[in-house]
């Protein structure tokens, strides 16, 4: 009987959508206070029910409650429950000694649900021991370890299950305390270049380029119109041509060319889009490509649903489209029916008045 191990971080994903840089500590705590949940045991659901038909001969190896176990039973699953824990007051360290503990059973791949900072507290104890495939369910997802969203993640298990897939090393990357991104590491990854995300890589702008898309996009802005700028060094020229102040890693709002709100949450937004016509101006992660659901989730569903899509503005640079080596723009929004709204083809603005028109889709192999 082959095994595999399931790892759910329950606090992965919390305060995505009020704004906040991560999930650990007194950030998880702070955003429960506030009334909201994680995303991860439904994305987990969401790849298990992808395999419940190719488990005839696997176990599953799981952790107690909410870590696994009930993910797993939702998805029709009787898995094998290892360890115990403390129900609402998880830690790394119950990560950390869920992945000895089923490397110790026999595991031959983990799977986990989570983040970034997920990935590197499994990152500390499997050492490339084993191959590790992640459900991305957390504020940041930026390594290369995470499938493009749940549903494919589940494909991926179920390939590799039935040999069809080898594995290749995926780098762990993750924001320092200084706010940059740095490489902690590798793991070994079930890897099918049309179902796993690349790492975040930082691509370097030539020149004045982010400078001139900002400059174009100014020209036609409207004072009545309230504008949502997403995170990153693109988006933010805008914010940088208006000589206004900004949160690199946070959504601002700006109207009649003065500063709304900084560091917006998603309560703060939709009471923006109520109140005024608005736009959502979003860059592509480098490297990834990805314009919804990577360190953005404050530009919500229910944002990007209000506003619409005939008033998204998407910048990138061209050495940022050029990158991608023809893939899509990828969206993974957490809401299935609005990702598959904005599937097609969308504008994307690479310079002064200049533009070309990508290809926006749920995988890199949906038509």
């Amino acid at each position: 009987m082959r095994k595999i191990g399931l790892i759910v971080n329950p606090i992965a994903g919390l305060g995505g959508r009020l704004g906040f840089k991560g999930s650990d500590g007194i950030l998880a705590q702070r955003a429960l206070e506030l009334g909201e949940t994680s995303l991860a045991p439904q994305r987990t659901v969401e790849a298990l029910q992808e395999i419940i038909h190719g488990m005839n001969d696997v176990t599953l190896l799981t952790y107690p409650s909410e870590m696994g176990q009930d993910e797993a039973v939702k998805s029709g699953i009787n898995p094998v429950v290892m360890g115990t824990i403390h129900v609402g007051q998880t830690t790394a360290e119950d990560t950390k000694r869920a992945v000895r503990e089923m490397i110790q059973e026999g595991a031959e791949l983990i799977i986990f649900s989570g983040g970034d900072g997920t990935a590197r507290d499994i990152m500390d104890m499997v050492d490339e021991k084993i191959p590790v495939l992640g459900i991305p369910a957390g504020v940041k997802m930026h390594s290369g370890v995470f499938a493009i969203n749940p549903r494919l993640a589940g494909k991926l298990v179920l390939n590799f299950l039935s040999s069809q897939i080898s594995t290749r090393l995926e780098e762990v990357v993750d924001y320092d305390n200084e706010g940059n991104l740095k490489l902690y590491g590798y793991m070994s990854v079930p890897y099918e270049e049309e179902l796993i995300q690349e790492s975040k890589s930082l691509v370097p702008a030539y020149g004045n380029d982010e400078t001139w898309i900002a400059s174009g996009i100014i020209e036609e802005i409207t004072d009545d119109c309230a504008y949502i700028i997403g995170p990153g060094t693109t988006a933010k020229a805008f914010m940088k041509v208006l000589g206004l102040t900004y949160t690199l890693l946070g959504v601002d709002v700006v109207r009649s060319r003065k500063i709304l709100i900084l560091d917006a949450n998603e309560t703060q937004l939709l009471n923006i889009v109520n109140r005024f016509n608005s736009k959502i101006l979003v860059g592509v992660v480098g490297g990834q490509g990805f314009l919804f659901g990577r360190g953005n989730q404050q530009i919500s569903p229910n944002v990007i649903r209000r506003v619409g899509k005939e008033n998204l503005i998407v910048v990138a640079t061209e050495g940022k489209i050029a990158s991608l080596k023809g893939r899509p723009l990828l969206v993974d929004s957490g809401d299935q029916q609005l990702d598959q709204s904005l599937v097609g083809y969308i504008k994307v603005n690479t310079g002064y008045r200049l533009s070309v028109i990508c290809r926006v889709a749920q995988s890199r192999t949906q038509a």
